[in-house]
């Protein structure tokens, strides 16, 4: 083996017994250290003892010291391959306690009385905020709506499909028509609901509104019935993410050979027959991947209908994320806005793993 060569090679180092026992205890202890700091505290805060500290900034430091140790405790157990590890622990830690505290600090929150109008500040008040969930029927028919607004996205998906197919196409201008699909994208929610919402669908002196008139309809009210309230916020959420849609199945369609329409033209499948048989199969992975993350963003719908409507009218147009946010505004009822969104937060994580798991059996190459 030449002198380059060696150069690459890491050799393991000789560590000592003593060494790896101080490495461990160092590791543990500052991790005791840490659980019992964490369990005081949350004791405190619950109300079950009065012996605590009066912030949470001693978990924090105790987490800083325990994350140390650990980083250090690599290099002193494992050696040169410690050394390697520390590429990648300081940053998982880091994620860790953006992701893990607001996490626990959040079900601390959900399972208190806290309204920010009340002297008496935050109460440790158990299952009273389930509770008033389960009865609370403007959250489920939140949760309601919110089952509408995603089964739009099957409209959704089709309509940004035959536009994927069409500025796929030879025909003229293009790339014109590819940017200008994309303005929409570009604008935000908030910008269009302004624009569309409370310009252009005003009941009044709206252009929309008034081209309903000469219509026949003689008192266009786009958000004063439920159904159509409803509707029209499906109609402006959809303008405003189609093109997101359209640009990834685009990208798909691109991507596959020419050489298999071509071959399936020779083959004498035309039309509907070679988009079923050979396209629409071929792009099965882009297009679950472009509904999935449709979903993902449908579900926090929130700018639109707090701008337009307010969850209105009776909450017909709310959605889970808009009525939280108002819980949060209007009532100030921070403990059980809280434990809306935790709610809601198991639902989607629930609900997403076994769309992907369905999703997977489609996704996955086949040999």
């Amino acid at each position: 083996m030449s002198n380059g060569e060696l150069l690459h090679v890491v050799t393991s180092d000789s560590i000592s017994n003593r060494r790896k026992l101080f490495g461990r205890t160092l590791v543990w202890g500052t991790a005791a250290t840490l659980v019992l700091v964490a369990a005081l505290q949350t004791l405190q805060a619950t109300g079950v003892s009065d012996f605590g500290f009066a912030n949470w900034r001693p978990t924090l430091y105790a987490y800083a010291t325990w994350a140390v140790a650990l980083c250090w405790a690599q290099v002193l157990i494992r050696g040169e391959q410690g050394k390697r590890v520390l590429f990648v622990l300081p940053a998982a830690l880091f994620v860790v306690s953006l992701t893990v505290f607001p996490l626990l600090f959040g079900l601390l929150i959900a399972f208190s009385s806290w309204n920010l109008s009340s002297p008496d500040g935050r109460q440790f008040n158990g299952l009273a905020n389930v509770v008033q969930m389960w009865a609370d029927p403007f959250y489920w028919n939140a949760m309601l709506n919110m089952v509408w607004y995603t089964l739009a996205i099957i409209l959704e998906y089709a309509i940004a499909f035959s536009l994927a197919l069409l500025l796929n196409s030879e025909i003229r201008a293009r790339k014109f028509f590819r940017v200008a699909f994309l303005l929409p994208l570009m604008l935000s929610p908030v910008a269009v609901s302004w624009m569309i919402g409370k310009s252009m669908l005003e009941g009044r002196f709206g252009p929309i509104a008034t081209l309903m008139k000469h219509l026949g309809w003689e008192t266009p009210a786009f958000f004063a019935t439920p159904g159509v309230a409803r509707a029209t916020i499906m109609l402006m959420d959809a303008w405003t993410f189609i093109p997101f849609m359209m640009i990834m199945l685009l990208a798909g369609l691109q991507a596959i050979p020419k050489e298999l329409t071509e071959a399936s033209r020779v083959d004498g499948a035309t039309g509907w027959k070679s988009f079923w048989e050979i396209t629409f199969p071929l792009m099965l992975p882009v297009s679950i991947t472009a509904i999935l993350i449709r979903i993902i963003f449908k579900l926090k719908l929130a700018d639109i209908v707090i701008t337009v409507t307010s969850g209105g009218p009776g909450g017909a147009t709310d959605t889970v994320t808009s009525f939280i946010y108002r819980e949060y505004r209007d009532r100030s009822n921070v403990g059980y806005g809280t434990m809306l969104a935790m709610v809601y937060l198991v639902i989607i994580v629930i609900a997403m793993t076994m769309l992907m798991k369905f999703a997977d059996r489609f996704t996955r190459p086949r040999t």
